[in-house]
């Protein structure tokens, strides 16, 4: 999830939790057969882990919490993207490399290998613009949509999703993958956005997509490049992924970060993907 470091360690301040490196060394080392120091088990003690390959349902990790209420019985709190897709799929399996800093890595929608001249057409001034680069046609972003159980309005960063009266609230993440397209005909991402849209009493998005295939919904952490295989995150998220790419405007996107109410410019780098089945909840 978005801004990385700086809005989880708020958020886990706020829970009261220690930080990956603290919560790791809690745990030492202990010794192998020949009295040798053998190194701890990848974040020994946490819970499951997030992005994963959402086509794979195994998982080992044995510490469990209730997953969150349908995200229409919680109130929206962020919307946020990152640069390719953090999750994997059958749909969105290109590999984009090991990258930088979370830029660069990924996985991008297979489709983006078959778009139209038309729909790769070069836009007239850069969108979404950060010192990682700008977004470009054919480019693949997963947004996340995030929820929480606490009486909230959605604001900037993960700081949004908690309140005076509820620091630890259940939190739920809606996720699309989608592949960038000069193209006004495709989903306009204003539609996605928020705009004071309240139903039933609860902040919610405008819309997001539904015929995407049924969304993977599984136990994980939160995400992002501060987070990897020996620096785990603490906080429980409860997951909701749709496993199919869709086609979304870019310029909708570009005027998106122009101004929204989370105060998001730019796309964030993304986690590696986590494999190792005990960092892994199981899929049911």
């Amino acid at each position: 999830m978005t801004r990385l470091r700086e809005s989880y360690v708020g958020l886990v301040v706020a829970l009261g939790l220690a930080s990956g490196s603290a919560f790791a060394s809690d745990h030492g080392h202990g010794h192998d057969a020949h009295g040798h120091e053998a190194a701890a088990p990848a974040c020994t003690g946490f819970g499951p882990q997030t992005p994963r390959d959402i086509d794979s349902a195994k998982g080992a990790n044995t510490r469990t919490f209730a997953l969150a209420a349908d995200y229409k019985q919680m109130n929206l709190c962020n919307i946020h993207m990152h640069e390719n897709a953090e999750h994997k799929a059958k749909d969105y399996s290109i590999y984009a490399g090991d990258g930088h800093e979370g830029y660069g890595s990924g996985y991008k929608c297979n489709i983006s290998k078959s778009l139209s001249k038309a729909e790769l057409a070069p836009l007239a001034k850069p969108a979404c613009k950060s010192a990682h680069g700008d977004l470009q046609p054919g480019d693949t972003i997963e947004v996340h949509w995030v929820h929480s159980s606490a009486d909230v309005k959605p604001g900037k960063t993960l700081g949004a999703c908690l309140s005076d009266k509820n620091k630890n609230p259940d939190l739920r993440v809606e996720a699309q993958v989608f592949v960038l397209v000069n193209d006004k005909n495709a989903l306009n991402f204003n539609d996605l956005g928020y705009g004071g849209n309240m139903v039933n009493g609860f902040h919610q998005a405008k819309s997001i997509p539904g015929n995407t295939g049924k969304p993977v919904l599984f136990a994980g952490s939160t995400t992002g490049p501060s987070y990897s295989d020996s620096t785990c995150s603490p906080l429980q998220v409860t997951w909701s992924v749709r496993p199919m790419c869709a086609k979304l405007d870019i310029n909708s996107v570009a005027k998106w970060c122009e101004s929204n109410e989370f105060e998001e410019d730019h796309a964030h780098g993304v986690r590696k993907l986590v494999t190792e089945p005990a960092l892994l909840s199981e899929i049911k």
